[in-house]
């Protein structure tokens, strides 16, 4: 492995270029994610019938579909929907980065707003009461009280749907977005050592995976000892 870095130092920058592009990806698609999985929750949770069915209909639509399916979709069936204008800048602006974002986003979402759904609902009833009769409307209660202590019940599931999308992200490079995968399909053309080429990249998705997983488990025991 090291002999194929060294063989060409262009290949270290490709493969870093790519790690970057990789962690890009996954830290803007996870925050918005989470920002939209919380609205998800608060809709399912105490909006009407109508908006409450919408959000099923989305959850069950993303949770269902594969990754792959939904980046082609948005790579290639929503651009067709746009105005020409639209879809010149959605070109000049690395769509493909954009497009796949937006599908993994949605991806995510859907699943970590069941994770939150989950953990409010295992929080006593009387957090809703108590919130209530300080004179708090749904909003400031779910904003300041709720979700929070959604949040530490969910942690668990939240930390797995983290890692699925973090290796999630590989699904970019099938429409062409520059990431870890795809410098190393570049790599291993270019050199024919496949074995390799995919060793160096597996071994920068497990460290990263482990590196997930110890924030996960700090963050579970910073949570329990502060609930003890």
């Amino acid at each position: 492995m090291k002999d194929l870095l060294l063989a060409n130092p262009d290949y270290a920058t490709l493969l870093l270029h790519g790690l970057g592009v990789t962690a890009k990806l996954f830290a803007i698609s996870w925050v918005l994610a989470m920002i939209l999985a919380s609205l998800l929750m608060a809709v399912r949770s105490a909006a009407g019938p109508w908006a409450q069915r919408a959000v099923w209909l989305f959850v069950e639509y993303h949770r269902n579909v594969p990754g792959l399916v939904q980046i082609f979709v948005w790579y290639f069936g929503v651009p067709q929907l746009l105005p020409k204008a639209m879809q010149q800048w959605v070109n000049r602006h690395d769509g493909e980065f954009v497009l796949s974002c937006i599908a993994l986003t949605l991806y995510a979402a859907a699943y970590m707003s069941e994770d939150l759904r989950s953990g409010l609902r295992s929080l006593p009833r009387g957090q809703a009461d108590a919130a209530r009769s300080l004179g708090m409307n749904y909003r400031q209660s779910l904003m300041h009280i709720l979700l929070p202590q959604a949040l530490r019940a969910a942690l668990p599931p939240l930390v797995n749907q983290t890692l699925a999308l973090f290796k999630a992200t590989s699904l970019a490079m099938t429409v062409g977005v520059a990431d870890l995968m795809h410098a190393t399909r570049q790599i291993e053309n270019e050199t024919y050592r496949t074995f390799e080429a995919f060793v160096i990249a597996s071994a920068c998705y497990l460290a990263i995976s482990w590196l997930i997983m110890g924030v996960g488990a700090y963050a579970s025991r910073r949570f329990s000892a502060a609930r003890h």
